[in-house]
């Protein structure tokens, strides 16, 4: 069978990390949601998205497909679900469609179609704060799905552990004088990883592939450290979704970032109001600040985004793509993409500039800027001017 994700309704609710990729390339958990789907299904996906992103992500139609709604995450009674489809047949949620199977170049009209209700509980990936909101669960759900029937390296002997049966360590890791407490959750400890020595994490944690904890960190769950990212000093729920870095000390809290960003040593962001409030969070859709029905909520940065030392975020802070931030005092709580300044003012970021620094942030970590990678952000700096003050 052919399997197609695609991007959904919540699309645009997603925003800045779907500037850069589809729905199912959001990491959640220790998996992104494409690799979770991939998992389950026992097959390889492609993806309907933006047309800007189908160069990089193109679409793979055969002769009948199934096509998954992204922001569903799978499990086990879902996906048989899927497996089984047959034609002119949807799965619906509530209102939503989850699945449904459909012959190449078919017009889809689900009011002709054999709807199959899904009223089991699901992981549901709607806006960007569901990605640390809902991370503890699908940490829990991925930690299963790796680790069945499979056997940890041993935790080595100078390590201060609490519940180890919680604890995965992959082949080529490195820790030693460290503390896990897996009591709160599982901890999942990522191939050729290194957390140095002195850290303190508490569970549900995942750090994925080739991820680095610095000395002394302190984590708390539910966090995830996404492949090639390094976290260093205090986090706290946060997802770093691939390839960036908060390497020194400060805080990052009830965050998310998106891949080549870097926070710089001594900054912070503030997840909680000093009324205590209920945050609001920069909309796209509704190019206004919308609630979030969160009391603690923090940065929300896209790709490519960096920040100078000593950078102070408030609560809510949401940072597109390719922003460059610096300076004293407290930047607005909506830094539009290819932002270069902080809270004394902005100018644009030119593209040029910008993937001069893209090319050489990505070839440390043997990764090619490439011609679709330049197209992609091209499209993301025009579609974006409208919210920069040129």
């Amino acid at each position: 069978m052919n399997y197609i994700l695609f991007d959904g309704p919540h699309r645009n609710a997603l925003l800045p990390f779907t500037f850069t990729r589809p729905v199912a390339d959001i990491r959640v958990g220790i998996l992104t949601i494409r690799e979770k789907w991939e998992k389950y299904l026992g097959y390889t996906t492609t993806t309907i998205t933006e047309e800007y992103l189908s160069d990089k992500w193109p679409m793979v139609e055969m002769e009948t497909n199934v096509m998954i709604n992204a922001s569903f995450l799978p499990n086990e009674v879902l996906v048989e679900m899927v497996k089984n489809l047959e034609l002119n047949q949807a799965i619906f949620h509530e209102d939503e469609v989850v699945a449904f199977f459909a012959n190449e170049g078919e017009e889809v009209d689900f009011d002709s179609f054999d709807v199959i209700e899904y009223t089991d509980e699901c992981i549901k990936i709607e806006n960007t704060w569901d990605i640390f909101q809902k991370n503890d669960a699908a940490i829990r759900e991925d930690f299963e799905l790796l680790t069945e029937d499979r056997f940890s390296q041993p935790i080595p002997k100078s390590v201060n552990v609490i519940a180890p049966e919680n604890i995965f360590i992959e082949e080529g890791a490195q820790l030693e004088f460290v503390t896990l407490n897996a009591s709160t959750g599982p901890i999942y400890i990522g191939k050729n990883s290194e957390i140095m020595e002195g850290s303190v994490i508490r569970g549900p944690f995942a750090l994925c592939e080739s991820g680095r904890v610095k000395l002394a960190t302190k984590v708390y769950g539910a966090t995830t450290v996404g492949p090639h990212s390094v976290i260093g000093g205090e986090v706290n729920n946060s997802v770093l979704i691939g390839y960036s870095n908060k390497g020194h000390d400060g805080f990052l809290g009830n965050s998310v970032l998106g891949e080549w960003c870097n926070i710089g040593a001594d900054s912070n962001n503030s997840n909680l109001k000093n009324n205590y409030e209920e945050v609001k969070l920069w909309s796209y859709e509704t190019e206004n600040f919308a609630k979030t029905g969160l009391q603690f909520c923090g940065l929300m940065m896209g790709d490519h985004s960096k920040c100078g030392i000593n950078t102070m975020f408030n609560t809510g802070t949401v940072v597109g793509v390719s922003a460059n931030i610096f300076g004293a005092g407290f930047p607005r709580n909506f830094v539009p993409s290819f932002s270069w300044g902080g809270a004394s003012g902005f100018m644009t970021y030119i593209t040029k500039k910008a993937f001069e620094t893209a090319k050489i942030v990505m070839a440390r970590r043997n990764v090619e800027f490439s011609e679709q990678d330049a197209k992609i952000l091209e499209h993301v700096f025009e579609e974006t001017k409208k919210y920069r003050k040129e």
